[in-house]
């Protein structure tokens, strides 16, 4: 009987413990069946549908920029620079003298020609009296015609000599006055690489002075590209297409905006052979003078293109120097390589391939999207940006 009873206990705590495991695999498999259910529930995501439009692309190349004028300005006397009237970057006038040049040889030059102008004044007079005493005893018969005529000649001699020697006074004046060096136009002062008491010659570049009310940006483009250029052009020539050309932008060397707008003025008519490119010049209002020549920028010049996609740059991304977005067909989203264009402000692309009208793309957090995932609509956004 007691052997009857231990075997039914052993039994029973067997029945307990099977029944207590199948109670905890059927609460685990409810629970995993919750967390598989969550699983497998969609986020959404805002999409955009592609329609195809006009937008505006941007074209940047580095320049120079010059003043409308930049002259040399150089000694035409040898000399010591006796004084210097203005400093550097000083705004002067056309006319304003800038430099004193001693020159002992071109005040010599002009002494020498005065006296020589003296000295032929005399010899005129002289030849001149003669004439007045010798015509009376002509009249008279007391000497002979020839001898008057030989004496008109000396004074028509004497009055050529003066003349030469005027002229000479003339040159040695004009010499003189080089030694104030003035400047031939208004404009602002460059480098003075000399000082008081330096000897110069013609040779020898005193300053420059740039004339910059207006200022040239020139910036050169490839063969290549120019061919694109003149063919979107509008108009039938050359000078036509420029013309018609948009306004260009001036970024400058800190990258701001300078605030005025440049027109292309003239491309060149000769293809450089050792780079292959042709040079551009656009011209700018400068009359706060903020630009200086020789400084350095880049121009920004706008392009139109038709019948493309716009899309934002957070609705791509790279791999392998590719550009990918997130293409969605019946709730799936596919990687597609496009080809696109930066535009602008660097937020938006021009897309040129890879797309097609009615193509809807992901426009937003595609970082957290794997190829093939399912996904859910969130809403239908625009992508329009037109210039």
């Amino acid at each position: 009987m007691y052997n009857y009873q231990n075997q039914y206990h052993v039994e029973y705590m067997k029945a307990k413990r099977l029944i207590l495991i199948i109670f905890i695999l059927l609460t685990f498999t409810g629970c995993r069946n919750k967390q598989d259910t969550h699983t497998i529930s969609v986020q959404d995501y805002p999409v955009a549908v592609m329609s195809k439009q006009t937008a505006e692309l941007e074209n940047i190349y580095p320049a120079i920029i010059k003043g409308q004028e930049d002259i040399e300005i150089r000694p035409r006397v040898d000399g010591f620079i006796d004084a210097i009237y203005v400093d550097e970057g000083s705004v002067v006038k056309k006319g304003q003298t800038l430099f004193k040049i001693n020159s002992p040889v071109s005040e010599q030059s002009f002494a020498t020609e005065q006296e020589a102008v003296n000295s032929a004044q005399a010899q005129l007079n002289t030849a001149e009296l003669d004439v007045n005493r010798i015509r009376p005893l002509a009249d008279k018969g007391i000497i002979s015609p020839v001898q008057l005529k030989t004496y008109e000649n000396a004074y028509e001699s004497a009055q050529a000599s003066l003349k030469q020697a005027q002229a000479a006074l003339t040159n040695a004046r004009a010499t003189l006055s080089w030694t104030n060096v003035s400047s031939p136009v208004d404009g602002v002062v460059g480098t003075i690489p000399y000082r008081q008491g330096s000897l110069v010659n013609s040779t020898n570049l005193l300053t420059t002075v740039s004339n910059i009310k207006q200022a040239y940006a020139y910036f050169s483009m490839n063969e290549k590209d120019l061919m694109l250029f003149l063919k979107d052009a509008s108009g039938n020539t050359q000078a036509d297409k420029i013309k018609n050309l948009p306004l260009v932008t001036l970024i400058m060397a800190d990258g701001s905006i300078y605030p005025e707008k440049g027109k292309v003025e003239t491309i060149s008519g000769v293809v450089d052979v050792s780079t292959g490119s042709v040079n551009f010049r656009a011209e700018f209002s400068n009359e706060q003078g903020l630009l200086r020549s020789g400084s350095s920028g880049k121009i920004s010049m706008p392009q139109d293109i038709d019948n493309v996609f716009v899309i934002p740059q957070k609705a791509t991304f790279e791999e392998q120097d590719k550009i990918l977005v997130y293409k969605v067909k019946q709730d799936t989203v596919k990687q597609m390589v496009i080809t696109a264009e930066s535009m602008p402000g660097g937020k938006y692309y021009a897309v040129t391939g890879g797309l097609s009208d009615g193509d809807t793309i992901v426009i937003d957090g595609i970082a957290t999207l794997h190829d093939g995932m399912r996904i859910g609509i969130q809403k239908e956004q625009s992508t329009q940006k037109t210039k």
